[in-house]
């Protein structure tokens, strides 16, 4: 019953990362509630799990939008070099560092992030790009740099912040930051992936599965994204940063 729980919450990832990311807020707390409690005693197996079926969903994402959305790769491939290099090191990283100290940074970033959004009724509506070439890509390396480490090492809300980075430094619309932060963070997602692959950290038996519903709704969700357009995504992407906010405080809090 564990694994039916586990498929279920994979497909939601799916759907919501596949829009507007944040799919690590819901999959990952499932996984920690529902895998059984001897697999749980060290977290690099959660995390590599997680990592494995998050990764199967980023991959249609960035195919289903690629096909509608123009996507701009002299931009993406350096930012996604370094992503995928400092995913990784941020993977390595993982068992060493007490990351409840990192939880009021992103709580703080979150609620910014949410404030900004709420405030800026145009913010994201407009596809302009504004940055010159090399300063589109020295921003880019920079992005998988931050990013990269950050997801490899933590992960809950990376799409979000790739979004709103996207918006906001590089000025694309939501749809075209949403389909740009999906390639940005299937690079996140194959380093640790590597990584965790290698010393022995995937749970075959529950990330299988999860894989496959977690493609599924990411499939569904993505289309979504397309036929709908900004508004759509903006919507979805204000409610799952405010679900994140809410959830980050209480556990910050409840201390």
């Amino acid at each position: 019953m564990d694994a039916v729980y586990l498929c279920f919450f994979a497909f939601l990832a799916g759907f919501v990362d596949s829009v507007v990311g944040g799919g690590g807020l819901i999959q990952l707390p499932a996984m920690l509630v529902f895998l059984p409690e001897k697999l749980t005693t060290t977290l690099a197996p959660v995390w590599g799990t997680n990592k494995f079926a998050s990764i199967c969903g980023t991959s249609m994402a960035v195919a289903q939008y690629s096909r509608r959305v123009k996507i701009q790769w002299r931009l993406l491939l350096p930012a996604a070099i370094a992503a995928l290099i400092f995913s990784t090191l941020g993977a390595r990283a993982v068992a060493s560092f007490p990351k409840e100290k990192l939880e009021p940074v992103i709580l703080t970033m979150m609620i910014a992030v949410a404030a900004y959004t709420f405030s800026k009724k145009d913010f994201g509506h407009l596809h302009a790009p504004k940055l010159t070439l090399t300063q589109t890509k020295l921003f880019g390396i920079l992005t998988g740099v931050i990013i990269g480490f950050y997801d490899g090492f933590f992960g809950p809300g990376t799409g979000s912040f790739l979004i709103f980075i996207f918006i906001g430094v590089f000025g694309f619309d939501f749809l075209n930051a949403s389909a740009h932060a999906k390639v940005i963070n299937l690079v996140t997602n194959l380093g640790p992936v590597t990584y965790f692959a290698c010393t022995h950290n995937i749970l075959y038996a529950y990330a299988i599965p999860m894989a496959i519903c977690n493609l599924t709704g990411s499939t569904i969700g993505s289309r979504l994204a397309v036929l709908k357009g900004n508004r759509f995504v903006r919507t979805l992407f204000l409610f799952v940063v405010s679900a994140m906010i809410l959830r980050y405080g209480w556990k910050v809090l409840s201390r």
